[in-house]
């Protein structure tokens, strides 16, 4: 039988390989007890303890990913970007071109109700609503240059999560995982920490798409328990386990039935990784150990119940990192009336937004340089885009994907900088434009992958989380 030239034989699945294999197995059992030890041996390569691993194109500059994703839009001229012009023009009918808006009801020049102080060596300037994120801008590189390509939410949260406008492609932490592999036996790769907001567009934010389904996220409330069926409904563990063997019996025999298929293979690994995950996530989730020091850094004992809970999720964020799980995402908590998309309100609505994150993320950042982690962890702290300049109504702020601001730091990244620019206004990138591809690309890099050989084949096509697009934001890289 003839095949076009463009025919990529699928790679065995691990059961077929076993099948076909009539030698090997001590090797295989070998190799397999090497995994689970504290792979000393792999140590100069980086590869320490991972159960799976693709390899990586270079050197990585960090093993992990924590991702800070902050639902709604902040404003980037009250957050980061401070606009003195903004000041002079308040309440005036806005100087400049005004693009298309969500809603199309705009009212005059917005000044930031928020007085900004510098903070650090570098003299890095942050507004009011962050007093304790703002300690570390020395160790932070501030992208006040974003773009995206899309000026709703849904749509915005695809392309920031997956690189592409509509659902259904693999999201970002699935490409981490498919491209490096595990270090984590126990847990998930891919961990979405949700703090009580589900993003728009649904779990597709978090999904593995054309990916076996075994890379997509998984997601983990902020309560107990933070996974259903964590716990055996089975009297006794003899019980359960008996029950899993037949499970796994029966699962090879549709194997052998109807052979290679990803649901199946992906369903078999998802329920041996649940069992075990049975053990590992109440650990997890136990954080009795820590100290009450650090309880208190995170926030767990403030009075405002959303410092406790977006606490929480950073503080399990670092446990799941010192774990060896490679992408980590938190999502907001629920209950401040809103996302940070104050179309109205705005004061009330990002002062609570911002005390929500503000505490627990710095002590995240602390906490991580103080337990040696910083160094091996990359954090970024992102929206998906930002806010208009000028007023919608009398006191909120439209949607602005012309120019809005990020961060990032950690391993491979400079601290202490500030990086592009938008115009007197704080309305459209006018230096160092940065796009969602080049800040997946720039993750990847540090990740030690690079953006455009990290592909799957799908549709007769090498797909990649860049598409064709993706450059490295070589100014914020040590």
């Amino acid at each position: 039988m003839s095949h076009c030239r463009q025919f990529v034989a699928p790679p065995l699945s691990r059961r077929e390989m076993l099948s076909q294999c009539a030698n090997g197995f001590g090797a295989i059992a070998l190799a397999a007890m090497m995994a689970d030890g504290d792979g000393s041996a792999n140590a100069a390569s980086g590869n320490e303890g991972r159960s799976v691993t693709q390899g990586t194109h270079f050197e990585p500059k960090v093993r992990n990913v924590i991702f800070l994703y902050m639902d709604g839009g902040v404003s980037q001229v009250d957050t980061f970007d401070p606009k003195s012009e903004l000041d002079k023009q308040n309440g005036k009918p806005f100087p400049s071109k005004i693009e298309k808006t969500q809603f199309n009801n705009i009212g005059n020049s917005l000044a930031s109700p928020w007085k900004f102080k510098k903070y650090g060596k570098s003299g890095t300037p942050v507004s009011d609503l962050f007093p304790h994120v703002g300690q570390h801008v020395d160790d932070m590189a501030v992208i006040r240059s974003m773009v995206s390509q899309f000026p709703e939410h849904t749509n915005a949260n695809y392309f920031l999560h997956t690189g592409h406008g509509q659902q259904g492609r693999p999201s970002m932490g699935s490409w981490v995982g498919y491209g490096l592999g595990s270090e984590c036996q126990e847990l998930p790769g891919f961990v979405i920490l949700n703090s009580g907001l589900i993003p728009p567009g649904g779990l597709d934010n978090f999904n593995s798409g054309f990916l076996p389904a075994s890379y997509q996220g998984s997601v983990f409330a902020a309560q107990d328990p933070p996974v259903s069926n964590i716990r055996r409904t089975e009297k006794t563990a003899a019980l359960q386990q008996r029950k899993l063997a037949l499970l796994k019996k029966l699962d090879g025999r549709v194997l052998e039935r109807y052979g290679k298929a990803d649901k199946l293979e992906s369903a078999i690994a998802n329920y041996e990784l649940a069992a075990k995950m049975q053990t590992a996530v109440p650990d997890l989730m136990n954080v009795a150990s820590e100290t009450k020091e650090t309880l208190q850094a995170y926030g767990l004992e403030d009075e405002f119940k959303n410092t406790q809970t977006f606490g929480r999720s950073c503080l399990i964020a670092r446990r799941l990192v010192e774990r060896g799980v490679r992408f980590i995402e938190l999502t907001c908590p629920g209950g401040n009336g809103d996302r940070w998309d104050q179309h109205g309100g705005l004061v009330d609505g990002h002062s609570k937004n911002a005390k929500s994150v503000d505490k627990p993320i710095a002590a995240l950042l602390a906490d991580l340089k103080q337990r040696g982690l910083f160094e091996s962890t990359l954090v970024i702290w992102s929206g998906e885009f930002g806010r208009t300049p000028f007023a919608q109504g009398a006191n909120g702020r439209d949607h602005n994907p012309y120019g809005f601001s990020i961060w990032m730091a950690g391993g491979g990244v400079k601290g202490g900088i500030t990086y592009g620019a938008t115009d007197e206004f704080g309305y459209k990138v006018v230096e160092n434009r940065v796009e969602i591809h080049d800040l997946h690309a720039t993750m990847l890099h540090l990740l030690g992958v690079e953006h455009t050989k990290l592909t799957y084949r799908f549709s007769g096509r090498d797909m990649r989380l860049t598409d064709v697009h993706g450059h490295l934001i070589d100014g914020i890289l040590s």
